[in-house]
């Protein structure tokens, strides 16, 4: 005698019941899974078809699970549970490490090296943050930090120190600005000075008592001082980690401006973290 047996409901179908089940609307079931209001709710019916009960109650402005529908639900929400963990175990595990970077430095340092990192390390999803203010580690999810000024004095977290700042001012190479006798800073003030947000131009000329007899660009950030300098707007003062194949050539060299430099910062490296940050060392 043949054994009868119930066909199994279709596993979408139960991914779209669980949904519906937690949300207790089709729309932001719908949302999660990325499909239609009306999609989600046709695959429901259909499982409450081939399953002879009803599973939810419709109302106007969402939904109530049945007492069948709630003793259903809990069984195959552990049941796809269950089936994410195995599959997971199957694939490769990638861990997120979120950086929170200055948006110059990211613009002008990091990105170029980005590429360098996923070829060497395809299991880490590195996510950029671009933010001047140091996030709170915890409540912003943020790992790691890099952050330039003076060395951090904060007991609570690991610092290490990637560069310091060495400053330099380029230009567009032009006949005007390069000759063969080397350019002092009093050169420079006669000619169109570009400032960033650090303002280290007004920094240098009070530090020698020179007054720039030029315009001066202000600009909050160092990526677009470059970006006006390559356009030959004028001269900047920015790091020289910065230039990397940038069309600049180097004019003046700064005096060295104390412990200022680029910081890492991280409460605890383990992990992936630990990954990034020995790599961000190296660089």
């Amino acid at each position: 005698m043949a054994e009868n047996r119930m066909r199994l409901p279709n596993l979408n179908a139960l991914r779209m019941f669980d949904a519906a089940a937690r949300h207790l609307n089709f729309g932001r079931a719908a949302e999660e899974l990325h499909l239609t209001q009306g999609a989600v709710a046709q695959q429901v019916r259909r499982l409450e078809a081939d399953l002879g009960h009803k599973l939810f109650h419709r109302h106007a402005r969402g939904l109530t699970l049945t007492d069948t529908g709630r003793s259903y639900h809990a069984p195959v929400r552990q049941a796809l549970a269950l089936i994410r963990e195995a599959t997971g175990k199957l694939t490769p595990t990638v861990q997120r490490v979120t950086l929170s970077v200055p948006p110059s430095f990211a613009a002008k340092w990091l990105v170029p090296r980005l590429p360098e990192f996923e070829a060497r390390h395809p299991d880490i999803d590195l996510r950029v943050v671009a933010e001047e203010s140091l996030a709170d580690f915890k409540r912003d999810g943020i790992d790691i930090a890099i952050r330039q000024g003076r060395k951090p004095q904060d007991g609570r977290l690991n610092c290490a120190l990637l560069s310091l700042v060495d400053l330099v001012a380029v230009a567009r190479p032009e006949p005007a600005l390069t000759g063969e006798d080397p350019l002092k800073l009093a050169d420079l003030t006669q000619h169109t000075l570009i400032q960033d947000g650090h303002r280290h131009w007004d920094h240098m000329l009070r530090q020698e008592g020179l007054t720039a007899t030029g315009r001066v660009l202000q600009f909050n950030q160092t990526a677009l001082a470059m970006d006006a300098a390559v356009n030959g707007q004028g001269i900047a003062l920015v790091p020289r980690m910065f230039l990397g194949s940038q069309p600049l050539e180097i004019l003046w060299q700064a005096p060295r401006l104390g412990d200022q430099g680029f910081y890492v910062l991280w409460p605890s490296a383990q992990g992936r973290a630990k990954t990034v940050v020995d790599w961000l060392l190296r660089q």
